[in-house]
């Protein structure tokens, strides 16, 4: 299949299904629990509906944007997300490579499966932030930020809302026993010998996890996942987050916020940008959506820190509904993830320049020639209605 067939974020998520074992897609693209959470936050974007404005010279349409006081062609950076060459080999380089080649930032996460020094290396001339993840060894972070600034990451995400890991059930089932499949997940991924040959074989099991090889105990590397999930660190707080502040010297963005008196007392500590998100729905299942208090903490904030925002968003105009109401920047994640998953670099970067064209068609179709003259604008209308969840997948 040619990408030019695949016109849209699901059709990407539905060849990512068909090429991927079950235990593999359901890892990207499951939630937690019930995942009332993952639907919510696809169906909550109907809660708004658009009124263009006519007559209006769009010729020059552009969305370029300064994302945390540096121009990017999109107010868009890539998510950080973990465990990604279990989608395609050096999967992490070929999102860094896509993002660079549109023009937006790339986050790296702490889960990666390739290091901070691989991505530096291999996608030169990406704009390269990095997410923490606060281990109960703080001497990791520490040695983590080293690293980071020794390869010019300028912005730090530090993620507050995964002390605790999700209960992801969908993913669950597909295991008889931590780290062991089932006898049926095994056969289907005996079914799928092209993700075989791509993942496993040439490493001859799944992929470590980059940045953190190196302080994994003897034995332990097989093993990354369950043991990082048993080192987060619970007793993650405000002080500590003080303390970070005062220790990198970049950009400090705070991922996982939810109510206004975390941003508050984010922007009390001196953090550049909140990220506004539920995790994509993979931790607490019946959070709120990001995009319902995204309006009130844009009225209270503008201005004294960025807003930026994640969870749920699949189309360009889910993306100029979050600037409408007030978002400085759009976090992307699983949409990427679906794109690299079914065609490598190719993939993602297809996926990244769908999400970048409906963007700008929908400002030229609502009379917005630019990012300033949407927020100048009224152009977005809360529906009254009532709207009904969408299907599960």
């Amino acid at each position: 299949m040619t990408l030019s067939r695949l016109l849209n974020i699901d059709d990407l998520r539905n060849l990512a299904r068909q090429r991927l074992p079950g235990f593999a897609f359901d890892y990207l693209d499951g939630g937690a629990e019930a995942e009332q959470t993952l639907l919510h936050n696809r169906s909550i974007f109907s809660q708004w509906r658009f009124q263009p404005a006519a007559l209006v010279d769009t010729s020059q349409c552009s969305a370029a944007a300064k994302l945390l006081g540096v121009p990017a062609t999109a107010p868009v950076a890539v998510a950080p997300t973990g465990f990604n060459g279990m989608l395609w080999p050096d999967a992490d380089i070929l999102l860094a490579r896509a993002a660079r080649d549109a023009g937006v930032p790339f986050t790296l996460s702490t889960m990666a499966s390739r290091s901070l020094e691989d991505v530096a290396n291999e996608a030169k001339g990406v704009r390269l932030w990095f997410q923490l993840y606060v281990l109960k060894d703080r001497g990791i972070a520490k040695d983590l930020l080293k690293r980071a600034l020794s390869v010019n990451c300028d912005t730090l995400i530090v993620t507050t809302d995964c002390a605790h890991y999700g209960k992801r059930e969908r993913e669950q089932r597909h295991f008889r026993a931590p780290l062991k499949l089932s006898l049926p997940a095994i056969i289907d991924v005996a079914c799928h010998p092209r993700w075989l040959q791509r993942v496993v074989w040439p490493t001859r099991g799944l992929p470590g996890f980059g940045n953190l090889a190196p302080y994994l105990p003897t034995g332990e590397q097989g093993r990354g996942a369950q043991f990082i999930a048993k080192q987060l660190d619970p007793s993650l707080n405000w002080s500590a987050l003080e303390n970070m502040r005062q220790a990198w010297p970049g950009k400090l963005v705070i991922k996982g916020i939810l109510n206004r008196a975390d941003v508050q007392r984010a922007a009390a500590i001196g953090v550049d940008a909140v990220v506004l998100s539920n995790h994509g729905g993979r931790q607490l299942d019946s959070s709120i959506s990001p995009m319902e208090i995204l309006a009130s903490v844009h009225k209270e904030f503008a201005g004294r820190i960025q807003i930026l925002i994640d969870s749920g968003f699949r189309r360009g105009t889910d993306i100029i509904k979050a600037l409408a109401l007030g978002a400085d920047g759009v976090l992307i994640g699983r949409p990427l993830l679906y794109g690299v998953a079914a065609a490598g670099q190719n993939g993602a970067q297809h996926a990244l320049q769908i999400l970048l064209n409906e963007l700008r068609l929908g400002l030229a179709q609502l009379g917005a020639p630019d990012i300033a003259s949407l927020r100048a604008g009224d152009f977005l209308r809360s529906h009254s209605q009532e709207f009904a969840p969408l299907s599960p997948p």
